[in-house]
């Protein structure tokens, strides 16, 4: 990974939404969903759909820090789904679509707690947020069909769309 690239492990409902989103952020290199957040290793949709296996339906994000902080993508983030709903977006309900952020580091701990209180007092969500801050362990790539689902199937289903809320940024 060069000096301006940066990896961040995102968990915000159905992981198809959130990548369609992001991937249109300026300064987002690349995209991918896949499962995080369990103990389950190598995990497959069919283990994670049950709820049992203590992933969550997320996104990897390569981006170039250089054009966009990490600080600016959890802004984002917290544009594109609620994180005031505890294991649950739109109609998916379930622990696999809790909102989540998934540190690599302690710097990128801070910058989540701190967006997080910057959200809250915002008064843009009429409830807490409840997205967990923890760190990261391992990341299995969903199966093929799932990566770029709503580029190759445009009218599919998705909960997300980008609120325009003014964040303290």
């Amino acid at each position: 990974m060069s000096d301006t690239k940066q990896i961040a492990y995102l968990s915000g409902g159905c992981f198809w939404g959130m990548e369609e989103l992001v991937r249109q952020i300026p300064g987002v290199i690349d995209t991918e969903v896949g499962y995080t957040g369990g103990d389950v290793p190598n995990a497959t949709y069919d283990m994670v759909k049950t709820g049992r296996s203590g992933h969550a339906e997320s996104l990897k994000i390569v981006f170039d820090s250089k054009q966009l902080t990490y600080r600016h993508l959890l802004f984002e983030f917290f544009r594109m789904h609620n994180p005031t709903t505890r294991d649950q977006q739109g109609n998916d309900r379930g622990t696999q679509y809790r909102s989540a952020i998934f540190y690599v580091d302690e710097d990128q701990k801070r910058t989540a707690d701190a967006v997080i209180q910057t959200v809250d007092a915002s008064g843009e969500w009429k409830a807490p947020v409840v997205t967990q801050v923890v760190p990261f362990k391992t990341f299995s790539r969903a199966e093929d069909y799932h990566q770029d689902y709503l580029v190759k199937h445009p009218n599919g289903y998705t909960c997300h769309s980008i609120r325009r809320f003014k964040l303290g940024e």
